[in-house]
């Protein structure tokens, strides 16, 4: 259920709503707007049938949430969420463009691409530092020593950094260091994990699973959410198809479906969903025209010796084109994408 206040609601008749909806044993979750303050009540809502809400003081409406996602619902935030994540703005008129190397490597591959990336204008730096891979005999990664070394990329390019956590005993470790996590797709349904996330203040990268439906990837938004987190970032990476001839499928069709549903940001990461640098100028262009909030894409300075990911990660001038590419088609949709800073 969501409780609409009204414009001139006090601070003391929020509270008493809170206290309310706390006696009858369920969570009063509270979203300000520019014009509206929202309370969502979140738990058992038939506990709530005997309560006369429009008889309380600063109610304006009250109505049931129909989606089983009720944080992460259009319903109850009909403004769209605009994260601020170390100065850049996620969720407004600019696309923005994060980039970098698929795993930190144990040699100059991540300030060399840092560097590269932020000329050609992306505005967040990527980079696993622990890896989930599907053979236990491939690089997983240099674990704090590649979180170091992301932090030292920061420093040199003032890129905010974006890092992937794996595990529900490594949140303390990657916030340390990061400005956002990154769940993985193969984490995107470690409920524990989404919990732990949730106790943090740094925004969530969620990469949609690749067996996930638009429905589970937004429930799993809500488990973030619920905790208290409400920065989430919702990620279409493809999902798996009986398609071969690429990676993934990229269902670039959620990219509409979840503006419509949530007001949670929504980016495509085309490097996953493609599997081939090829297409993934293209894919990106078609996630801008759709209405992407960004983009994430890797980055290596020599791919056929990347550590991880190569076929489908951008060399340096590859991903300048990409970011000339995609600078037409966002001001034609009514958006922008930033120029490049020398550094």
């Amino acid at each position: 259920m969501i409780i609409v206040l009204r414009p001139d609601a006090t601070e003391e008749q929020i509270q008493h709503l809170v206290d309310i909806i706390g006696e009858k044993g369920l969570r009063a979750h509270i979203s300000r707007g520019t014009e509206r303050t929202i309370i969502g009540c979140i738990g058992d809502e038939s506990k709530l049938q005997d309560i006369p809400f429009l008889a309380i003081p600063g109610v304006e409406s009250a109505m049931p949430i129909l989606e089983p996602y009720k944080l992460a619902s259009k319903s109850f935030r009909p403004e769209k969420t605009r994260i601020n994540m170390r100065g850049v703005e996620i969720g407004g008129d600019e696309v923005i463009v994060v980039a970098g190397p698929c795993s930190v490597e144990p040699n100059d591959t991540l300030f060399q691409t840092a560097h590269a990336v932020r000329e050609a204008g992306a505005k967040i730096l990527r980079g696993g530092a622990f890896k989930p891979r599907t053979s236990p005999y491939d690089f997983c990664g240099l674990g704090e020593e590649g979180l170091r070394m992301l932090d030292e990329a920061r420093q040199a390019t003032g890129l905010p950094i974006v890092t992937e956590v794996m595990d529900t005993r490594e949140v303390e470790l990657v916030y340390r260091y990061a400005d956002a996590f990154q769940i993985g797709a193969r984490n995107a349904q470690n409920f524990n994990l989404l919990r732990e996330v949730g106790k943090y203040d740094k925004p969530v990268f969620l990469k949609r699973g690749m067996s996930m439906t638009i429905k589970e990837l937004l429930m799993s938004a809500e488990y973030v959410i619920s905790q208290g987190n409400p920065n989430v970032i919702l990620v279409e990476r493809g999902i798996r198809t009986f398609e071969t001839a690429t990676r993934n499928t990229l269902d670039i069709a959620a990219v509409a479906v979840l503006h419509e549903k949530t007001h949670l940001p929504v980016f495509v990461d085309p490097s996953h969903a493609a599997g081939d640098w090829r297409y993934v100028t293209k894919l990106a262009c078609a996630a801008v025209a759709c209405g992407a909030d960004g983009l994430m894409v890797e980055v290596h300075p020599n791919p056929e010796r990347a550590f991880s990911d190569g076929a489908q990660s951008l060399k340096f001038t590859k991903f300048a084109k990409l970011m000339e590419a995609i600078r037409p088609i966002a001001q034609a949709v009514g958006r922008w994408v930033a120029e490049g800073a020398k550094s």
